[in-house]
């Protein structure tokens, strides 16, 4: 096979450099990149040597000329660097950025405009200032900072009990007021992957996440392998995490490997007021005057957790505040939230912000000493409760109020079928009847686009409106949107997007618009779209059955219209189920005969082929089931052979994790499982901010998947597929260890992220844009469609006994009526519930779950289901049991059922039907 010829040429290689070459004349918005042709003129001073300091938790270098930090290392670490020491003498001049520089906006008496002032604009050596302990080294920067400054600035590294920290004495040296409208330290975190292959990227690279919470933020640095210890920035004095920016004017290229660098704000006013003023920043704007004489101290302490899931206690053993989010910080409005904050200090007042966009009010403490907090999201959008402290620390938690899930999915359901539903037979591409992408900011669906797939219904980013559309239907089926979607699926996809015979069936195409002028009639194109590059394919690239990432799409779509078919009655009508499975394992087949070079990585939406194989058991298909599990083992195996198995056609990325996990879980391969699972939670966070919350870590498809214009750019992409993607496996591993809270808070918070990129009328955008200048949705749907698979696939209730928080559900409300514990489902299917304390799994095929009471003294399950209707006459019950605990049986219905591909037949009738689990 082809397939395997080609794994064995690229076991130790991901493609390195093809899209970090394709990528920077792109997005190389920022000047010059490490290891450019440009000669780099060195001014941060290494010939003057580097001088070493051991603090408790690290190994601190500085260079000497700049006292600039050269490395960070943890104890216990075994070498590795949280800093990009590996790259220092590349970084070596002017707008290079290091742990210790500062970047100041200011303005002077009467000024109007605001100056602004950097350390790394104009390197020169520092002078050093004599110390003694607990400092460890310190300077005054004046010779970085032009002659006329108002400002004298000092820089200290220090120690205290233990703890390195960095500070700025900032001194007003003039003779008029100045104030401060802005002020960064920038966070110089090893997050360059560049030239490194997967081994290397997980040995020394690290990512950083913030929660932008005021006094009560931090930022959190974790290893790329998810192992080992994890750097928390946290502020020293009145240094609060106002805003978190990226520094555009760092002279290393954005890039597909390369995120960028960013800086912790105490002060945001002036960039409010110029740079982000078409934006509503996550807090408000401040400023400091100081008088002629005044000096205030600036600050970040640098804390040391463990391991990842160490860093809440690590807060807490370190007198910051820590707040948890029961069940998370996207907030359904049918759903009551709670929230538990640990701090030394009990709360002043509470301040929500816009205001009435959130109920609250205070409970009793628990045992333990958390302070306990009931939120209720009353206002759609952002909402921000920023918490006051007796001491006057102030702390923001950031929250999003989405209306209930079940609704956003109809709302998005009908806007797609509807709104962007494309009828035209006279397309001369073949591209209709079938839900297009579609561009909010220009209320128009996207017909034409220079990267072609986007409204050619190929790749990721145009068939973010089908998938999303059909997803949809797996838990919502609506008669009325099914009859188009059969129409897509007949008269546009099969033999359109889709080969449907001869020696290329189910072959899939990368694209069905290709630009092709001269074999088009006049006027086909706008000349309004500027085409050409390589993104503007001709026929035949579009054409093109090689590109594997394009199979999920079309294979889930077969496989939810079999479900459909299967389980329900009269809703779906044009084709048999058979005929719709034969086709999902058709497609499933056709990728490694003609999408054979990518078949090596694990796919966006990879854990379809997981369920159609388990389909095809179930339904006797027990050759085809052979033949298909053999070619997904051979994947399995190629990745059990590698020390990080999930490459992509990217250098590194964060979408194959999910497939790679599934099979491994599959075939057995546990020992790689975890790999993969502990490389996802180190890029996919747990912070009391519900952008960041779950959110697994993508910053380059705004320019493949998004809106073209300015905003097609390298930038952190806020619940991007990748969140809803990575928390499937998140999820199942929860299901396995209900113990591990992390892991559910993790995957919740994923799974939750995708329906906050949908809005109040259903339409869904790509993403939501992180930089502060924008901070808002992405204008187009683009690759929407793998986060509604992801969510989809995801959603459900978990309920959960947590030790020091008691009973909660996240996806649903829960209540103690006696001896009784009732859980009311709201996630937007209702087809899932996760029983936590007895380890239960109970999922629906078809049917939906109206609530489920557990009987505190014997365990026992009274579970409630939604009435027949036209359609459905029979429920279908599964009931799993992955996880083991101690004293629970197997569980089972009282009342005997019939079994149907392992699923239990239940009537259905007019009423509630109560089955009972023992």
């Amino acid at each position: 096979m082809k397939f395997t010829k080609m794994i064995n040429q690229s076991r130790r290689t991901c493609m390195v450099l093809l899209l970090t070459v394709l990528l920077v004349p792109i997005a190389g918005v920022n000047g010059q990149g490490w290891g450019n042709r440009r000669p780099i003129t060195p001014t941060l001073g290494l010939d003057q040597g580097i001088e070493e300091y051991a603090a408790s938790d690290f190994t601190l270098k500085l260079v000497k000329a700049s006292q600039t930090a050269a490395g960070l290392e943890p104890k216990g670490g075994e070498g590795f660097d949280f800093t990009p020491a590996d790259q220092l003498e590349r970084r070596v001049g002017n707008r290079f950025y290091h742990l210790g520089d500062i970047n100041l906006r200011i303005r002077c008496g009467n000024d109007t405009e605001w100056t602004e002032l950097s350390t790394a604009a104009n390197r020169k050596p520092v002078k050093a200032l004599p110390v003694s302990k607990p400092d460890l080294a310190a300077a005054d920067l004046g010779a970085t900072l032009p002659e006329d400054c108002p400002l004298q600035i000092v820089r200290t590294w220090s120690e205290d009990k233990g703890k390195l920290i960095l500070t700025f004495t900032v001194t007003n040296k003039s003779n008029e007021a100045v104030e401060i409208g802005g002020l960064g330290m920038p966070l110089i975190f090893n997050n360059y992957i560049t030239r490194r292959s997967l081994d290397e990227a997980h040995a020394v690279c690290s990512f950083t996440d913030p929660a932008i919470g005021l006094d009560g933020g931090f930022v959190q640095v974790t290893r790329l392998s998810g192992h080992g210890p994890a750097l928390v920035v946290v502020p020293e004095g009145e240094t609060p995490l106002e805003g978190y920016n990226p520094l555009l004017d760092e002279r290393t290229r954005l890039s597909q490997t390369f995120e960028g660098f960013y800086e912790w704000m105490p002060h945001t006013k002036a960039l409010a007021e110029t740079d982000w003023k078409e934006a509503r920043p996550w807090n408000a704007p401040t400023s400091a005057v100081l008088k002629p004489g005044e000096s205030r101290i600036y600050g970040l302490k640098l804390l040391l957790a463990p391991e990842i899931r160490d860093i809440e206690a690590t807060l807490t053993a370190n007198d910051r505040p820590v707040a948890v989010g029961m069940p998370g910080m996207i907030l359904p409005t049918d759903i009551k939230g709670t929230l538990y904050l640990k701090y030394g200090i009990q709360l002043k007042s509470l301040n929500v912000v816009p205001e009435g966009a959130l109920e609250v009010s205070q409970e009793a403490n628990t045992a333990g000493g958390w302070q306990q907090l009931t939120v209720e999201g009353k206002k759609w959008g952002r909402a921000r409760l920023e918490i006051t402290y007796g001491d006057g620390l102030k702390q923001a938690i950031h929250y999003r109020v989405i209306k209930p899930a079940e609704q956003v999915l109809k709302d998005m359901g009908h806007f797609m079928t509807t709104t962007q539903w494309y009828d035209n037979p006279n397309d001369p591409f073949g591209r209709s009847p079938a839900v297009m992408n579609y561009n909010r900011e220009k209320n128009e669906l996207v017909l034409e686009d220079n990267r072609v797939w986007h409204a050619g219904l190929g790749d990721e980013g145009g068939t973010g409106g089908y998938v999303s559309a059909i997803m949809k239907q797996l838990g919502q089926p609506d008669k009325e949107e099914l009859q188009k979607l059969q129409r897509f699926m007949d008269e546009c996809l099969w033999g359109h997007l889709q080969v449907s015979e001869g020696d290329q069936k189910y072959g899939v195409r990368k694209s069905l618009l290709y630009y092709e002028p001269e074999t088009m009639p006049e006027g086909t194109y706008s000349p309004e779209i500027h085409y050409g590059g390589w993104m503007s394919w001709n026929k035949e690239q579009a054409y093109s059955l090689g590109r594997t990432y394009n199979y999920p799409h079309v294979a889930l779509s077969h496989w939810v219209f079999y479900r459909l078919a299967r389980h329900y009655d009269g809703l779906v009508t044009n084709q048999p189920w058979e005929w719709y499975l034969e086709n999902a394992y058709g497609t499933a087949m056709a990728m490694p005969k003609f999408g054979h070079h990518y078949f090596q990585f694990g796919l966006m939406e990879g854990s379809i082929f997981i369920q159609i194989l388990k389909d095809l058991k179930e339904e006797g298909w027990t050759e085809k089931a052979e033949k298909m599990e053999n070619v997904m083992k051979e994947r399995a195996q190629h990745w059990r052979e590698l020390n990080y198995p999930f490459g992509s056609e990217m250098a590194w990325d964060s979408t194959g994790q999910e497939e790679v996990y599934g099979w491994c879980k599959y075939f057995g391969y546990e020992d790689k499982a975890e790999v993969t699972l502990n490389a996802i939670l180190g890029y996919m966070p747990k912070v009391p901010h519900w952008g960041y919350n779950g959110n697994a870590r993508r910053y380059w498809d705004f320019i493949y998947g998004a809106a073209p214009g300015p905003t097609s750019r390298i930038e952190r992409q806020i619940h991007h597929y990748g969140s809803s993607l990575n928390a499937i496996p998140v999820l199942q591993a929860y299901r396995e260890r209900p113990n591990d809270y992390h892991l559910l808070r993790v995957g919740y918070g994923g799974a939750m992220g995708t329906l906050t990129n949908i809005d109040r009328e259903g339409f869904a955008a790509a993403a939501f844009h992180a930089w502060p200048n924008t901070l808002r949705e992405d204008a187009t749907t683009g690759d929407f469609g793998c986060n509604m698979f992801g969510h989809t696939w995801n959603t459900g209730t978990y309920v959960i006994n947590h030790p020091e928080f008691g009973w909660h559900a996240f996806g649903g409300n829960v209540s103690i009526q006696g001896g009784m514990i009732k859980i009311v489902p709201l996630d937007s299917f209702r087809q899932r519930c996760y029983l936590a304390p007895l380890g239960l799994w109970l999922t629906l095929d078809s049917g939906k779950f109206k609530s489920l009471s557990i009987n505190i003294s014997d365990n026992s399950i009274l579970v409630e289901l939604d009435p027949a209707t036209d359609t459905l006459k029979t429920a279908r019950l599964r009931i799993e049991q992955p996880a083991k605990i101690a004293g629970i049986g197997k569980i089972a219905p009282v009342k005997e059922y019939n079994l149907e591909r392992n699923a239990c037949l239940i009537p259905l009738s007019g009423q509630t039907t109560i089955v009972k689990l023992q």
